[in-house]
């Protein structure tokens, strides 16, 4: 598999016609955030490739969510009669929130600064970006919790949806058009999440919590053997393992994404379902509901999230690599291969 090629030559060919377009018409990215990023990227040296700024604030969002996972690994740090997680935390997930996000905002203007923008950037920073999205949410989950004032690990997961489907929907939407619109919600979420974190610290996390319940409608095939598991699982395996079940699903939805933004850059048809994903879930579904043991269906869950992690990674990296080779750049340096 290290040879596999993901990017097919016919795809390669597109992505060489390809054109970045998007709209943002969202006021705080507009008025405040884009001049704040203007400001930012002189910081910078102009040696410094704009992916590696993209990854830098990717691995913040990793860090942040394995630094919850530590003090917070079963969601009941913000019960009542729980540890609770330290106001330093806290403090530290806000402003590496914040930072991610600004990141994530001067990457591309690094690009144009330095005449660097190709696709491969584009993808790059997208393709981090749907991976992002289950860190982040679950991260957040922390500030609300489990227990009698908090919120259920399933009303978790609708939420994860809404938020996974969000994304997807405006890739799919430039998949259909050829232009990206930017949501208002991505802007106003990050300022004012990374503002929680830090305000969680000064007055508790019970003044934040607030009900609240999402209705969503399951499509495909992926959704529906996640809900059948959800469901008929022998140990109700979200409420035991919560946090690497969201993984799990966050997981696959960023290398469905992924495969959705290299077939609307290269302008290829969009294949309907992921059988590298699909197969080792429905094996695991079909032997659960057959009926096992708390712990073979931890295990299971363990290994599928295990395999879809390396798969993805995998993925990336072969992307990464084909497109590099392509273009005849470095991913993550301005130098170019004939330059050595």
């Amino acid at each position: 598999m290290a040879g596999y090629e993901y990017v097919s030559s016919e795809q390669l060919a597109g992505f060489d016609k390809y054109k970045y377009s998007a709209v943002d018409t969202n006021p705080l990215s507009l008025y405040v955030m884009h001049p704040f990023w203007n400001t930012i990227v002189k910081i910078f040296p102009t040696w410094l490739a704009p992916n590696l700024i993209t990854f830098s604030g990717f691995l913040l969002v990793v860090f942040n969510f394995v630094l919850m996972a530590y003090f917070d690994p079963d969601f009941y740090a913000s019960a009542p009669g729980h540890r609770h997680v330290p106001d330093w935390v806290w403090i530290v997930v806000g402003i590496l929130n914040f930072t991610a996000y600004t990141l994530d905002g001067v990457d591309g203007k690094q690009a144009r600064r330095t005449n660097s923008s190709t696709p491969l950037g584009e993808l790059f920073d997208h393709g981090l970006d749907s991976w992002s999205c289950v860190f982040f949410v679950v991260t957040v989950y922390s500030i609300f919790g489990r227990g009698p004032s908090g919120v259920s690990v399933f009303v978790l997961y609708i939420l994860l949806w809404v938020v996974l489907f969000s994304f997807i929907l405006s890739h799919w939407e430039k998949y259909n058009t050829g232009v990206l619109f930017l949501p208002w919600g991505y802007d106003i979420s990050q300022v004012t999440i990374s503002f929680v974190y830090i305000v969680t610290a000064i007055v508790g996390v019970e003044a934040w919590y607030e009900p609240f319940l999402f209705n969503f409608l399951y499509r495909d095939l992926f959704t529906t053997m996640i809900i059948v598991w959800i469901f008929w699982s022998p140990s109700n395996i979200l409420e035991i393992h919560p946090r690497v079940f969201y993984l799990m699903v966050g997981t696959a939805f960023a290398n469905s994404t992924c495969h959705l933004i290299v077939c609307q850059m290269s302008s290829t048809r969009c294949p309907t379902l992921n059988w590298l994903l699909l197969l080792p879930l429905l094996l695991v579904v079909t032997v659960v509901n057959f009926g096992v043991t708390s712990y073979v269906e931890s295990v299971l869950l363990y290994v599928l999230t295990t395999v879809f992690t390396l798969a993805h990674i995998h993925y990336g990296v072969r992307v990464v690599k084909q497109l590099s080779n392509h273009f005849q750049i470095y991913p993550f340096s301005l130098r170019k291969p004939n330059s050595d």
